[in-house]
Formats: C-alpha cells, sequence, structure tokens
C-alpha cells in the first residue's frame, strides 16, 4: 500500500500530539527532588520515562561507528556526536529534537574510497507517558517527524515520520521492554510516494548495584518498500553507569545478524539533565 506524504501535515501531527495532557499532571503540593535521570539511550529502546516538567536533558553519543560489508563494498559511517536535546513539557511528556552536526560516510569499491560529510537529518519527537508512576507495567507513545536537512547520501532528502509504542514491565530485578515502531518512509524508486516500515525490539536490562545497568535486546526492522522488502535484524548490548542523579555515561555494540543489517556498530555516550 502507498500513501502520499504531506510535510504540513507532518508537522501539524506532532505539534497535535504535543498538547499537554492535564489530567496526569502532579498536584499541587512540596516540590520532591527528581528522581535519578532516565534515559532512551543506550541501546535502540525507547524508554516510558519522560523529562521532569521544565528540566532540561541531553542525551548524546561521543563516537559512533558503523561498518557494513556487502558484495565486495565497504560503508563506514562515523557520527561525531549526536546530541538529542529534550525539555520536560508537563509531569507525564517531553519534547525532543535530535540531528547530527557532523557525518561522515566513507564507501569504497573496487579499492576506491568516496567520503561525503554533512550535517544529519532532524527529527522532532513528542512523548506522552499514559500510564501512573506507581503503576506496574509503564506505557508511553512517541511521535516523531524526520526533517530532511541532510544533504542525499547523508539522508535521502524526503520527510518521513512515524509513531513508537514503548511498554516496560518488571521481571524480578530486570525490566522488559517491549517497542514497536510503524513510520511511513519514502519510496526508493517514486519518492513522493510512501510506504510502511516496521520496527520491533525486545529488552532486557538489569542493574549491577545502584549505579550500573547492563542491557540485551533483540532488534528487527521489515521495510516493506515496493522495489522489495529489506529485512534487517541484530543483536545489541550496552552497559551505562551514573555518575550522579544527573549524569549518565554508557557504551554499547549493535550486531548485524544477516546481511542487510551492519556487520558491527559501536557507539560511547553521555546524558545530563539540567
Amino acid at each position: 500500500m502507498r500513501f502520499r506524504f504531506s510535510p504540513a501535515a507532518a508537522a501539524c501531527a506532532v505539534m497535535c500530539a504535543a498538547a499537554p495532557l492535564s489530567a496526569q499532571d502532579t498536584p499541587a503540593g512540596p516540590i520532591e527532588e527528581p528522581a535519578p535521570i532516565c534515559t532512551d539511550r543506550p541501546t535502540k529502546g525507547t524508554a516510558t520515562c519522560t523529562v521532569p516538567k521544565g528540566m532540561i536533558q541531553v542525551e548524546s553519543d561521543a563516537i559512533f561507528w558503523s561498518r557494513s560489508d556487502t558484495e565486495g563494498q565497504r560503508s563506514d559511517v562515523l557520527v561525531y556526536t549526536n546530541p538529542t536535546v529534550k525539555f520536560g513539557l508537563t509531569d507525564s511528556s517531553d519534547i525532543q529534537f535530535n540531528l547530527a552536526p557532523q557525518v561522515e560516510v566513507r564507501n569504497r569499491i573496487a579499492g576506491q574510497t568516496v567520503t561525503q560529510r554533512g550535517v544529519g537529518d532532524l527529527t522532532v519527537r513528542f512523548k506522552q507517558r499514559l500510564t501512573n508512576p506507581g503503576d506496574r507495567v509503564q506505557i508511553a507513545l512517541v511521535s516523531f517527524v524526520k526533517v530532511p536537512t541532510a544533504e542525499r547520501g547523508i539522508g535521502n532528502g524526503e520527510w518521513e515520520g512515524g509513531l513508537v509504542t514503548s511498554v516496560q514491565v518488571p521481571v524480578g530485578a530486570a525490566t522488559l521492554t517491549l517497542v514497536p515502531q510503524f513510520a511511513l518512509l519514502s519510496d526508493s524508486l517514486e519518492p513522493e510516494d510512501r510506504h510502511v516500515e516496521f520496527q520491533g525490539l525486545v529488552n532486557l536490562a538489569y542493574p549491577l548495584g545502584s549505579h550500573t545497568t547492563i542491557a540485551a535486546e533483540l532488534w528487527t526492522a521489515q521495510n516493506w518498500d515496493p522495489s522489495g522488502t529489506v529485512r534487517q535484524y541484530s543483536a545489541d548490548a550496552a552497559i551505562s553507569h551514573l555518575l550522579n542523579n544527573n549524569l549518565q555515561i554508557d557504551i554499547g555494540g549493535n550486531f548485524g545478524l544477516n546481511q542487510a543489517t551492519p556487520d558491527l556498530q559501536v557507539y560511547a555516550g553521555i546524558s545530563a539533565r539540567f
């Protein structure tokens, strides 16, 4: 199935979704110290938590490297910082802006290397937690729009967007996270048309003491482009460490399980809340 995509409609959808849901705001009362910083990174997952109202949070790769080898062609992607800036709108919602200021793509074919550098695409996301903080099962929805700020070769030059659902359940001391995502992407042969892509992951995070957490996940993407379906699978692992309630560092790796998936992705990052 194909869809016509309107940039104006996509932007309107995100802004409409961003309307605060006052029913979930915290009642007036004593101001409590915010809990330790809660992030979407590391790994590819999306947590159900949001940034406390009025606070700013920055989550960023310090460095990200991805390598793919396919039929004699090697591709390397280097991202030099990739900050996501979040602002808490209410006690159950935040808005997020992600833009990589410097992306480097190296393609090596038959001994020749072509390098392209430039800014990445801008992604705007709105997250709304649907459950109360004390609920055993936590659920959040995230709507997003990708603005084509990257030149072709780094990005595809098209507006795209979608919806993410995050569900988190405690499993003993660990936390199980399920994240299905649906997006409307540009067709490779007819860019003005859109098709559906599904992404999904299962993530299990386990605390090692009060400051360190390890996580493992299985991830897939099913891109139903009319020119041919692309199926990707990876096994991912990461570790994060709280330096204090407002500062976290992390490191991780993603390991491709089939030819269509990058063979290896390695990253290290930092998150801070203000």
